[in-house]
């Protein structure tokens, strides 16, 4: 029997046993009700209540599909994103997280407001992969990088290398037929991917660049020194833990392959950092459409028409290039006539690489609006503000503003960075557009944590 209701047109589907059935209907009206009354977005509430009714849901819905989970303390909503979009680009319908919630009952709440076939492209917390991979039996795991992160909440990062390792030694240590485990897409340039991702059975090294070296300076292996070169080669001083052979690189605005050939990377994102996201993104998109190689896919369409084109990296590359903003970052509005760009940066590597991207597309003449809040999705601990490089900030028009404001303005001080303080973030906003001399073609940047750019993107 078909089960359906007011809450959703996707019926739950004949294929699901009674306390599934149940558990998804629940799950269903959970969320609806968290959005009528306005108590939050419904797309994590209705997830628990599944979970809490069968706690092997997100397994019964993920089975037989083809899954692709994307990990990583920075670039995750913006990998999967590209993902999604590189695999969509032929009419393809993908179930993903889109809103972020990148906890299991957020997975749930994705999957049970999706149609049951397609590909599925999950966005996953870092200490969640070793349950997702269990419940998802993934085809794909893309792993982005590890650094610092919310240090009252998350495993510190040698924590979570270990529990990643962990994960994928049960893989390999799993009897399987061959390409029957998940390919694992790691970038080659982080030694604590590195050394979680080695002992899967099935990897490919893409070489995607790691701006932040300061959370791997030690060898996990043998707990030597790592030596990373201005090439960005790395290894350790002491054993022969080293940067492995890589399938696929970055080079400046081109992906270059192990054969030599050469795929232009133009996107429509700024930066090197979503450059790198990018190619991490194109490099997975066939694995996951395909039989699991590197893109040689030539199939029947989705309605059985004409055969789709095979999907590889290149064609990847030039699907995912549309997109311009993700969840409004990147994103530009105006204030009082001048353009204001949005951007996120939550921890010492994001905010390191925000600050390439000024560099690479702003003058030293745009004014800057930095804002900082420790609510419980930013993290309480705001000791990570010493580790990053606000001395680069020096010479430009800054102004700091949020929760922790007093905090970023001691610590702009110690950087010999003169900024000015606000309170209110639009104030900060205004003042910022004021000191830039007023309308006109020029911009504002505005960059803040979790909930501070949340907050002013809702209040924009």
């Amino acid at each position: 029997m078909t089960v359906s209701t007011r809450w959703s047109s996707e019926p739950v589907g004949p294929d699901l046993p009674a306390r599934a059935t149940v558990a998804v209907e629940a799950l269903k009206v959970s969320n609806w009700l968290s959005r009528a009354l306005g108590r939050g977005s419904g797309t994590v509430a209705g997830g628990r209540v599944g979970l809490a009714l069968d706690p092997t849901l997100l397994a019964r819905l993920s089975a037989g599909r083809h899954v692709a989970l994307v990990t990583g303390t920075n670039g995750k909503t913006t990998t999967t994103r590209m993902l999604v979009a590189a695999l969509t680009g032929d009419g393809t319908p993908v179930a993903t997280n889109a809103t972020g919630a990148n906890m299991p009952a957020g997975h749930l709440s994705a999957l049970a407001g999706s149609p049951r076939t397609g590909p599925v492209v999950l966005e996953v917390d870092e200490g969640y992969l070793g349950r997702l991979i269990e419940a998802t039996e993934p085809r794909v795991v893309v792993l982005l990088n590890l650094s610092r992160d919310q240090l009252d909440r998350i495993a510190e990062v040698r924590m979570l290398v270990d529990r990643w390792r962990t994960a994928f030694q049960r893989l390999a240590d799993r009897p399987a037929a061959p390409g029957a485990g998940p390919v694992v897409v790691a970038n080659a340039d982080d030694p604590m991917v590195v050394w979680a991702a080695r002992v899967a059975p099935d990897v490919r090294w893409v070489g995607a660049g790691q701006v932040w070296h300061h959370d791997a300076v030690g060898c996990p292996a043998c707990g030597g020194g790592i030596v990373f070169a201005p090439d960005g080669r790395w290894a350790c001083d002491r054993c022969d833990f080293a940067r492995p052979a890589r399938h696929w690189w970055l080079e400046g605005s081109e992906l270059v392959g192990a054969d030599g050939g050469r795929i232009p990377v133009s996107i429509g994102l700024p930066g090197q950092f979503n450059r790198a996201n990018a190619v991490m993104a194109a490099v997975a998109a066939p694995l996951v459409d395909g039989d699991g190689s590197d893109g040689d896919r030539s199939d029947r369409g989705p309605n059985g028409g004409d055969p789709r084109p095979a999907l590889t990296v290149a064609v990847a590359l030039d699907r995912l290039a549309g997109v311009d903003q993700v969840a409004g970052r990147f994103s530009s509005v105006e204030r009082h006539g001048r353009p204001v760009r949005l951007l996120l940066a939550k921890n010492p590597a994001g905010w390191t690489a925000v600050f390439d991207l000024l560099d690479e597309t702003r003058s030293t003449s745009t004014p800057v609006v930095l804002s900082v809040n420790a609510r419980t999705a930013d993290g309480l601990d705001t000791s990570w503000l010493w580790d990053v490089p606000f001395e680069r900030l020096a010479g430009r028009t800054v102004v700091a503003t949020g929760d922790r404001r007093r905090d970023l303005a001691v610590r702009l001080r110690y950087a010999e960075v003169e900024a000015e303080v606000e309170a209110d973030p639009l104030d900060a906003l205004d003042r910022a557009v004021s000191l830039a001399g007023g309308p006109g073609p020029g911009s504002v940047d505005f960059l803040g944590n979790y909930t501070a750019f949340a907050d002013l993107r809702a209040r924009l």
